[in-house]
């Protein structure tokens, strides 16, 4: 893997997050599990140069997440696309898809990711709230999106 200093982060996030989309990847006992992700962003809060996910609770890989202080987030090339549909539909709970999807868990610094990545953040998180709808202002975001009141968690 190539490290890059983060003033030198050149990727339109947009495309990246939205259109590209994400592994959010991390470990537990010794297990590593993944998942696709099209929501998110990066950013400077506090001061740090910071990514940010959100997780729904019924995801296992939100076992994963929560459990480790560090993650990765990892950007496949577009050749991967059948890869990353696969891996946000199926639950790694149920089977080792990430030996189904032929792909290469590397390590840095303990924190796993792909070696197919064209652009991984290793990422310590800093702070996870659940989404509450209470505080939603568009209240339509929740019929739309969160329609069995499964909100979610922001992690950044």
């Amino acid at each position: 893997m190539k490290e890059i200093k983060h003033e030198n982060f050149q990727e339109n996030a947009f495309e990246m997050i939205g259109k590209d989309w994400l592994l959010i990847t991390a470990e537990k006992d010794g297990k590593v599990n993944t998942m696709t992700a099209s929501w998110g962003g990066v950013g400077v809060l506090w001061n740090k140069k910071v990514a940010y996910i959100f997780i729904r609770p019924q995801r296992y890989t939100k076992e994963f997440v929560d459990f480790s202080d560090r993650l990765s987030v990892c950007v496949l090339p577009n050749s991967y696309r059948k890869e990353l549909s696969y891996l946000g539909n199926v639950s790694g709970k149920d089977e080792d898809k990430i030996s189904n999807a032929n792909l290469k868990v590397q390590k840095y610094e303990d924190v796993p990711y792909f070696d197919e990545a064209r652009l991984t953040l290793i990422c310590r998180k800093l702070y996870a709230q659940d989404l509450k709808e209470e505080y939603f202002i568009e209240k339509d975001i929740i019929d739309k999106w969160y329609p069995q009141k499964s909100n979610g968690r922001n992690i950044i």
